[in-house]
């Protein structure tokens, strides 16, 4: 029997059932067995036997498609987990790219620990842990990613197991934690989750699931459970597996790897697997939440050149060529149409590379929070406020620098007032463009589709913000209405035209005698743009329009997280361990 503090899971009878449309299929069937206290449980089977869906059952992570029935215990009572005594180790190692590995951990101490811990304390944790899964010498190498190389795939692989383990959980799932590595790293991962428990002297319980092991792997197993298409073959010490399968007629040929065996004997064709959080205690506050999660991205992106640096330069050349081709528009009649083709060239360019170079970079980053959410180091809201603070001053580069060489070179309306403007409507588009990326990201986390998605609503978007076609000559069921009101670039193209034409006069030069017109006029019978309201009505239905991306957001992932709730326990068990033909009462 353990300590007071040690967690005991128990599970009897648990079944899960996937639903996809009509059809349902029961994917575990009645299984029953405990994950105790200082101890390494290994769940081992075939490709889609459920070894994820158990162990995301016993983590209260199944999908809110998949029903469970059953019997899952803590301890004996039916019982949320506080904050901090469970971490959950994902396959994919969603970390920040240009951050080092101590950055990664310190950042992620400074989320998940209280403000009443010093930072000297919570860097020493950090320290401290990093040391104890031997990456005291990668402390200083960069994670690394596409654009740069970093950790090694075994580095990076307990990177991810060090961040939940700062806070020293008593429980510590782990998905396919060797998935992807050789045979060295993945001895070398396990070997450092295995002797956890000695290290810092905590009575963890720890559950893995796992696919192939080598037999130097196999033997860091305290427990074993074997499944087979959804059924436990084989619940018990892993010692005893090979006296389990020798009784009943398939002994293990010597020097043969146990585990390749085991998988030889129960395996078979199988189609694909269909695929609460508890009650928090007092971590860090949700200012100091804000902080860190500003100071971290901030220095990803300062460190990520091909992200908002990339599309600066880029934008720059883009800016000089446009600037060059359309260079010192003459003031004439004839303008008009030139700057009007000017004004909407440059905020489709400018909004369309703006998807194209940052939503790969933001999918970086939606991992990462996704992670850190489901492990409760932080929530949306913190998200939101520290992405939006840490971009914002390189939007305000993307928009000025570019904005000043185009509004220069070809002659925009001169005055400080609309030169801010125009600047601030581009800023506004970036920002825009950011929360759209966020809103389609949060429901296709695949660089394609979000693309695809994204572009094409920003296409539908500039074609009927009354350039392409003017708004008056627009088909008026959806298209005008609602469409053409509810198009972000439709506010962004008129108030850039009204901040272009307005208080300009133009002269028609015809015969008998020199007309003009005003800019009002142009507006309204070349542009049929809406004169009843100023310019500075439109950038704040512009910004209003960013904040309710940014809300709809927000309502998306809590949508998300609602359906995937699942508390972990419902009425309490006997604790067994067993196998299929027997069963031992501990």
């Amino acid at each position: 029997m353990g300590v007071k503090n040690d967690i005991r899971v128990t599970w009897e009878n648990l079944e899960a059932t996937v639903t996809n449309g009509k059809n349902k299929k029961l994917i575990l069937h009645g299984l029953t067995g405990c994950a105790l206290p200082g101890r390494l449980l290994a769940i081992m089977g075939p490709s889609g036997c459920g070894k994820s869906t158990l162990l995301d059952a016993l983590a209260g992570r199944l999908r809110s498609n998949i029903n469970q029935t059953g019997k899952i215990l803590i301890n004996g009572h039916k019982q949320e987990l506080a904050y901090g005594t469970s971490g959950y180790v994902t396959q994919d190692d969603a970390m920040l790219s240009c951050l080092t590995a101590g950055e990664t951990l310190y950042y992620s101490a400074q989320l998940q620990f209280p403000n009443t811990m010093s930072i000297a304390e919570k860097k020493e944790r950090a320290d401290i842990t990093l040391r104890e899964m031997g990456l005291q010498d990668a402390i200083n190498t960069r994670v690394g990613g596409w654009s740069s190389k970093g950790l090694s795939g075994g580095q990076k692989r307990r990177l991810s197991i060090c961040i939940e383990i700062l806070t020293r959980p008593k429980l510590l799932f782990l998905d396919e934690p060797t998935s992807g590595l050789d045979s060295a790293a993945s001895y070398y991962v396990m070997s450092g989750i295995a002797t956890l428990n000695k290290r810092d002297g905590i009575q963890r319980t720890i559950v893995a699931s796992i696919h192939q092991p080598s037999s130097e792997v196999f033997q860091l197993f305290h427990d074993l459970c074997l499944l087979s298409s959804g059924e436990t073959v084989y619940f018990g010490p892993a010692s005893d597996a090979n006296q389990f399968f020798a009784s009943n007629g398939f002994p293990c040929p010597p020097l043969y790897n146990p585990s390749d065996h085991y998988l030889r004997i129960i395996n078979k064709d199988f189609n694909q697997e269909w695929g609460g959080r508890g009650k928090k205690k007092i971590h860090a506050a949700f200012h100091s939440q804000c902080v860190v999660l500003i100071k971290r991205s901030s220095l990803q992106i300062y460190r990520d050149i091909s992200n908002y640096w990339l599309r600066l330069a880029v934008f720059v050349a883009v800016s000089i060529s446009m600037g060059s081709i359309f260079y010192h528009i003459d003031p004439s009649l004839r303008s008009i149409q030139e700057k009007g083709s000017l004004l909407c060239f440059f905020i489709s360019v400018l909004s369309f590379m703006t998807l194209v170079g940052g939503f790969s970079p933001l999918i970086e980053e939606m991992k990462v929070f996704e992670r850190e959410r489901l492990n409760g180091h932080y929530g949306v809201a913190a998200f939101l406020i520290g992405n939006i603070f840490s971009v914002v001053p390189y939007m305000l580069l993307i928009s000025l620098i570019p904005g000043a060489i185009v509004s220069y070179l070809s002659g925009l309306h001169k005055g400080l007032e609309n030169f801010l403007y125009f600047a601030f409507v581009l800023f506004a588009i970036v920002m825009w463009v950011e929360s759209l990326m966020m809103v389609v990201g949060s429901v296709f986390q695949n660089f394609v589709m979000g693309v695809i998605i994204a572009g094409g609503i920003e296409g539908l978007m500039i074609l009927t913000s009354g350039f392409y076609r003017l708004p008056n000559d627009l088909p008026k069921p959806f298209w005008k209405y609602p469409f053409y009101y509810v198009s972000f670039l439709t506010y962004a193209l008129q108030g850039l035209l009204k901040n272009e034409f307005q208080g300009l006069t133009f002269s028609l030069d015809q015969d008998g005698g020199a007309k003009a017109i005003n800019g009002r006029d142009i507006l309204a019978q070349t542009w049929h743009v809406q004169t009843g309201h100023s310019k500075w009505v439109d950038l704040a239905i512009m910004f209003g329009m960013i904040l309710m991306y940014r809300v709809l957001f927000l309502a998306i992932t809590k949508l998300k997280e609602k359906f995937k709730h699942v508390h972990l326990g419902f009425n309490a068990p006997r604790t067994k361990i067993f196998s299929r033909t027997n069963i031992n009462e501990l």
